[in-house]
């Protein structure tokens, strides 16, 4: 089952030949997983995890030394919570945070009369 995939699995691979080193594809294997990097040079593939990555690391990462992981886990939950889905407005969500447009799509529509 997926609950037992170990971290480093999860982990974002940091060179494209890691994600695609043999024991990767063997963990990828075991579980019935498939790999998502896509062909190389297609930089749009991935740019929105880049994206994240780039925030979480900006905002959470450096910001300070943690003790634990548990202290680590909760800031990263604490700032996707309150900030990445609740402050962040996005252009293509025509400038709505994620949770507002999520909101907006579960209104009841209105129809003319």
């Amino acid at each position: 089952p997926i609950e037992h995939l170990s971290l480093s699995v999860l982990r974002r691979p940091v060179e494209y030949g890691q994600f695609r080193s043999r024991a990767m594809a063997r963990e990828l294997r075991r579980y019935d997983m498939v790999g998502s990097m896509g062909r190389v040079g297609a930089a749009g593939d991935n740019a929105a995890m880049e994206s994240f990555w780039s925030l979480l690391q900006t905002n959470v990462l450096n910001q300070q030394r943690w003790a634990t992981r548990q202290e680590l886990r909760l800031a990263i939950v604490v700032w996707i919570e309150r900030k990445y889905h609740r402050q962040r407005a996005q252009d293509s969500l025509g400038g709505l945070t994620p949770i507002e447009f999520e909101a907006k799509l579960a209104e009841p529509l209105t129809l003319a009369a």
